[in-house]
C-alpha cells in the first residue's frame, strides 16, 4: 500500500510539473520528500491525540454559541453583514435571529451577494430578502461600506461571514470598511468568529501600502493566518482605520478551534471555491488572475487547474464556458485550453509544506510567448507589491524570492501574535 501511494504521489508531481528539467539529484530529493510526507501523514492519522480536521472534533463557530450573544442583541435594532455561509447548522443566522424575536432591520451583503450567487466582480443590486422581507444593501461595487443613512436607526452591527484567510479575498476588505463605518458612526460591532481554513500558516509578500486596493487593504502577507475576529483586533490595535480611530468591537470566539487545525468548510465560501483543494490552492493560483492564465473559471473545478490555449507542456484539457451563478463570460470561453490539473497537489502539498507555491508562476511566465503581456497591473495589486513581478521577470529563483519576504513576515508575525485569540500553529 505504501509503495502504491508513493508511486501515485510521484506521478502527481510529474504531472503537475511536466516541463521541469529534473536532475537525478532533484528527482531523488522530490521522491524522498514525498515518501516522508506520506509517512508523516500516516503517523499523523494514527496519532489519537492529534487534531486532524474539524470533522473529527467538536468545533463550534461563534454563531452557534447563541447564549453568549443573544443578550447583546435583545431589545436592539440590528444590522447584519452576512451571506450564504452565515449558518447555524442548517439554519441561516438571519432566520434564526428573526425567529428568536431579534429585530434585524437591514442586511449588508459582500461580494457574491447575500445568497452567494453573484459571480466574481459582479455587482449585486439592493433588494429585499424574499424570506424575511428585510432590505439588503450590497457592499460591493461602488458602495463598499455602510454610510450614515444605511446605519440610521441601527443600534448594533453584527458580522458573520466565513473567510478563507487570504489577503486578496474581498471579505477581509469588507470587514475593514465595515469597521471604519461603525467607528465613524459610533455603532458597536459584534463579530461571530469562524475558523480560518488557511489559518495553519503565514506566507507571501507583505502588502506595500501604495498597492492598497479592495483586493488588499492592510499591511499583511497574502496568507495572514488570522480569523476575522483576530484580524479585526489587529486593525483596531495597529491603528489601521482612518484618523486612527477605533471601532467599538466585541466578538464571540469559536469553541475548540486551534490554528493548527485543518478546518473543513461545510459550505463553499464563494461560487468558485468549491472544494478544500481549491481553498488550499487559492493563495497560489489567485495570483494568476493578474495574468493571461486561466484558473479554471467556467469549469466544474475552478482553482484546481491552470492553463491557456496553445500551452504545449500541459497534460489537462478544458474548455471554459458560462455557468450560471458561477462564471459569466470566463477567460477563453469556448476555447480549448491545455494545462495542469492540480487537485491532488492541493490536497497534499500545501497542507504539508505550508507555503505558497511559486514554481508554476515562474514556469508559465517562461513558457508564455508574449512576455510583455503576461502581467497586468492587477497582478501587482494581488501580490501587494511590484517586487514579485520584477523578480519573476529577472528569473530570480523561488528560494531567493521566498527569502526576500522573510524580514517582513517576521515583523508581521510579531504584530500578529499580539492579537491571537486561539492557540497558534507555532
Amino acid at each position: 500500500m505504501i509503495a502504491f501511494q508513493v508511486i501515485r504521489y510521484r506521478m502527481m508531481i510529474n504531472l503537475s510539473e511536466p516541463f521541469y528539467n529534473f536532475t537525478p539529484m532533484k528527482n531523488y530529493i522530490i521522491s524522498l520528500t514525498l515518501i516522508l510526507l506520506f509517512i508523516g501523514n500516516n503517523l499523523y492519522a494514527q496519532a489519537p491525540n492529534m487534531v486532524k480536521d474539524a470533522t473529527n472534533k467538536s468545533i463550534k463557530v461563534g454563531a452557534e454559541r447563541t447564549s453568549l450573544y443573544l443578550p447583546l442583541l435583545k431589545g436592539k435594532v440590528v444590522g447584519i453583514i452576512a451571506n450564504h455561509t452565515s449558518m447555524i447548522g442548517k439554519v441561516h443566522i438571519v432566520d434564526s435571529l428573526v425567529s428568536l424575536g431579534i429585530k434585524v432591520n437591514v442586511i449588508f451583503a459582500p461580494e457574491h451577494g447575500f445568497r452567494g450567487t453573484a459571480g466574481t466582480g459582479e455587482e449585486s443590486e439592493n433588494s429585499l430578502d424574499t424570506k424575511t422581507g428585510i432590505p439588503i444593501i450590497s457592499l460591493f461595487g461602488k458602495h463598499t461600506a455602510p454610510n450614515a443613512k444605511d446605519l440610521q436607526g441601527v443600534d448594533i452591527v453584527l458580522f458573520d461571514i466565513q473567510d478563507v484567510g487570504v489577503r486578496f479575498y474581498t471579505y477581509l476588505s469588507t470587514l475593514h470598511l465595515v469597521m471604519q463605518a461603525c467607528a465613524d458612526n459610533k455603532k458597536p460591532l459584534l463579530i461571530l468568529d469562524r475558523p480560518n481554513p488557511n489559518g495553519f500558516y503565514v506566507d507571501g509578500p507583505v502588502l506595500d501600502k501604495k498597492f492598497s486596493t479592495f483586493v488588499g487593504m492592510d499591511v499583511v502577507p497574502i496568507v495572514h493566518g488570522c480569523t476575522l475576529a483576530e484580524f479585526a483586533m489587529m486593525i483596531n490595535g495597529e491603528g489601521w482605520l482612518k484618523n486612527n480611530i477605533r471601532c467599538d468591537l466585541t466578538y464571540i470566539l469559536c469553541e475548540n478551534y486551534h490554528h493548527a487545525d485543518y478546518y473543513q468548510l461545510p459550505i463553499k465560501p464563494s461560487p468558485n471555491l468549491t472544494t478544500m483543494s481549491a481553498v488550499y490552492l487559492y493563495p497560489t493560483l489567485g495570483l494568476f488572475e493578474g495574468t493571461p492564465v486561466s484558473v479554471g473559471r467556467g469549469t466544474d473545478k475552478p482553482f484546481e487547474m491552470i492553463g491557456y490555449p496553445n500551452f504545449k507542456k500541459g497534460n489537462h484539457k478544458f474548455i471554459p464556458k458560462t455557468i450560471p451563478n458561477m462564471a459569466k463570460n470566463p477567460p477563453y470561453e469556448g476555447v480549448e485550453c491545455n494545462g495542469l490539473n492540480l487537485k491532488q497537489f492541493g490536497d497534499v502539498y500545501i497542507k504539508n509544506t505550508k507555503q505558497i507555491y511559486l514554481y508554476w508562476l515562474k514556469a508559465l511566465y517562461d513558457d508564455y510567448p508574449n512576455k510583455e503581456k503576461f502581467f497586468s497591473p492587477f497582478f501587482d495589486q494581488l501580490a501587494g507589491t511590484s517586487m514579485l513581478r520584477t523578480q519573476i521577470k529577472n528569473n530570480i529563483g523561488e528560494d531567493a524570492i521566498r527569502m526576500s519576504w522573510q524580514t517582513d513576515i517576521k515583523a508581521y508575525k510579531i504584530i500578529r501574535k499580539k492579537y491571537l485569540l486561539y492557540d497558534d500553529f507555532e
